[in-house]
């Protein structure tokens, strides 16, 4: 996937051409990709999940039950897809469309088929090893659920479906922690069965979004954000800051906040970025002279604002979902971000000096000198987020060849100027990168399906309806939605709380004349305290590991931080010209909203 766009990009100036057909080339090896990157994450068991609900009410009985709930339901969905997509797959054989070079399409499409078969056994092996029973019941459980789900797909011809039962089939997997792509998957599977709709139809929602054109960043993006995160890029970016803003109190507290939220926005992941610099940045705080848990709530909490900046995950599957071009959503959120981070920093509190910060003697000052210095040692990744957005706002490549840009730049630095990455070390990148965005994928094609249930039944539109008669003034409304994604966010992981929710939340916001881009903006800075609040706020849980504390000491840690998050959300949702106002000086947006 990196090097079919980078063999365009060298061919096109002189031949015209490149590699035949090699967008959709790319984006069919993401099918292939997502496939057997979920597969490798349900080995790992990092599939995503809400956590299990179940495991209070009992022992250990009642918590073996419940996962052997979520995992056999989950085998059973996964036995129902095999078949839907199956039938897909049939009708491309009998379309007999060519990929490239005489290639037919299925044979990549077979993907679907084959890999969800596979995560179907695996889950239901996994389903009878809850019980502690012989191997020989884990093979026959693991054959047979799977194959349950293939029969009862295989019978339907129509027929419909009692809707209340597989509906509290499916709610009682989600309590027992079930991944969240069957659980959806699962969701949508009882619709159109209930309805008497063609289970291809789901199948075919999963297609079209694993093969968008923009969705190749994902990966591409993904895996350049690994590789800076495994090497020692962390270290020199984390010298040029503190050289540009001395290493007294405030100087280190501004440093670590843009190093993290800017880490957390080349990695895709705010946890990454606690674990890759929180063991420097930490002692940094300290060595300043900075209390230990405000700092743990300044790494904690900044980590988490990344997700504004490009060339983020988030980002760019907003841009995907809501179908605004990918480098309208990089420059929208550049402002943004900053707001974010002044007001982590003025109204939380961190940069507030009182008795409990003494500066430490002889503190480094700002100096020109020492930042060139660590510039130029840095100068490599420095220059990443300009190949990554610089090459795709100048229209010259595409958005999958911006990330596969992006993503060699990152491999070749490492390897040939630091000679920090080895074949060893990019191995793990690739496969982690792998098991990221194929458990990403699945839950963005099972809530496709759902979505264009929910969109052709109306659901969307009597929702926008009702919502403008009970609030007709806009600028509440935009309060009440921010109030509304912070309990979402507290509630569910950002990946599903955007596969789910955009679809909806979108045509009520452009009811009211809010622009997509400053929607995506507003939305995605009300995820940012997700990541702070329990149970689904990963950072704490990171944190709690990485400093060695409890979980209620870091989650005191970073009560400011979301109050500050809140009003950062508020000043972009009534102030829509941060988010459009870039775009427009760049790109020459059309303003609107």
């Amino acid at each position: 996937m990196v090097l079919v766009p980078l063999v365009e990009i060298a061919a096109r100036p002189f031949l015209g051409r490149g590699i035949e057909n090699a967008p959709v080339l790319v984006q069919h090896l993401g099918l292939v990709l997502a496939m057997f990157g979920a597969l490798a994450a349900g080995r790992h068991e990092q599939l995503t999940t809400l956590g299990s609900s179940l495991d209070q009410w009992g022992g250990a009985g009642v918590q073996a039950a419940s996962k052997a709930w979520a995992r056999g339901s989950s085998a059973l969905v996964c036995g129902l897809l095999a078949v839907a997509s199956w039938r897909f797959v049939a009708t491309e054989i009998e379309a007999a469309q060519e990929l490239a070079y005489g290639v037919p399409v299925w044979t990549l499409q077979a993907a679907m088929p084959l890999g969800f078969v596979l995560l179907g056994l695996q889950l239901g092996a996994r389903c009878a090893q809850t019980w502690a029973g012989p191997t020989w019941l884990a093979a026959a459980t693991g054959l047979l659920l799977p194959a349950a789900g293939v029969a009862l797909g295989w019978s339907f011809a129509g027929a419909l479906l009692p809707l209340v039962p597989a509906l509290v089939a499916v709610l009682l997997a989600l309590l027992a922690g079930a991944p969240i792509f069957a659980v959806l998957g699962g969701l949508a599977l009882a619709l159109f069965w209930s309805e008497g709709l063609p289970l291809a139809s789901i199948a075919l929602s999963h297609y079209q979004i694993t093969v968008n054109p923009s969705l190749p960043a994902l990966p591409l993006f993904t895996l350049a954000g690994l590789v800076l995160a495994r090497t020692g890029a962390a270290l020199r970016l984390g010298q040029v800051f503190i050289a540009l803003f001395g290493g007294g109190v405030r100087g280190t507290v501004v440093a670590v906040a843009l190093l993290c939220s800017g880490f957390t926005a080349l990695t895709g992941g705010s946890g990454v970025t606690i674990l890759a610099l929180g063991g420097l940045l930490l002692p940094m705080l300290l060595k300043a002279g900075y209390p230990e848990r405000r700092g743990i709530g300044l790494v904690t909490s900044a980590s988490a604002l990344g997700v504004l900046l490009a060339p983020s995950v988030p980002l760019i599957m907003y841009a995907v979902i809501a179908r605004v071009p990918i480098e309208q959503m990089f420059l929208a959120g550049v402002v943004p971000a900053l707001v974010m981070v002044a007001c982590l920093l003025l109204i939380g509190g961190f940069l507030r000096r009182d008795r409990s910060v003494q500066q430490a003697a002889q503190a480094p000052r700002p100096s020109a000198r020492a930042a060139a210095a660590a510039a130029w040692a840095a100068r490599w990744e420095l220059a990443a987020p300009l190949v990554a957005v610089g090459s795709l706002v100048s229209g010259l490549v595409t958005p999958t060849e911006s990330a596969a840009l992006t993503a060699a730049y990152a491999v070749l630095t490492q390897a040939l100027a630091h000679r920090e990455l080895g074949w060893r070390l990019l191995g793990r990148c690739l496969a982690d990168c792998a098991m990221l965005i194929g458990g990403v994928m699945l839950i963005l094609g099972m809530a496709l399906a759902l979505t264009n249930y929910l969109v052709d039944t109306g659901v969307p539109d009597a929702a926008a309806t009702w919502v403008q008669g009970a609030i007709p003034n806009k600028y509440v409304f935009l309060l009440v939605l921010c109030l509304f994604l912070f309990a979402a966010a507290a509630l569910m992981e950002i990946y599903a709380a955007l596969v789910v929710l955009v679809p909806l939340l979108l045509p009520l916001a452009q009811a009211y004349g809010i622009h997509p881009l400053h929607f995506g903006i507003i939305f995605l800075a009300a995820m940012e305290v997700g990541f702070l609040c329990p149970p689904a706020g990963l950072n704490i849980y990171f944190a709690s590991a990485m400093f060695n504390k409890n979980i209620r000491y870091v989650a005191a840690s970073v009560l400011p931080a979301m109050g500050a998050i809140f009003v950062g959300t508020l000043l972009i949702a009534l102030l829509p010209v941060l988010s459009t106002g870039l775009p427009q000086l760049v790109l020459g947006m059309e303003p609107r909203g």
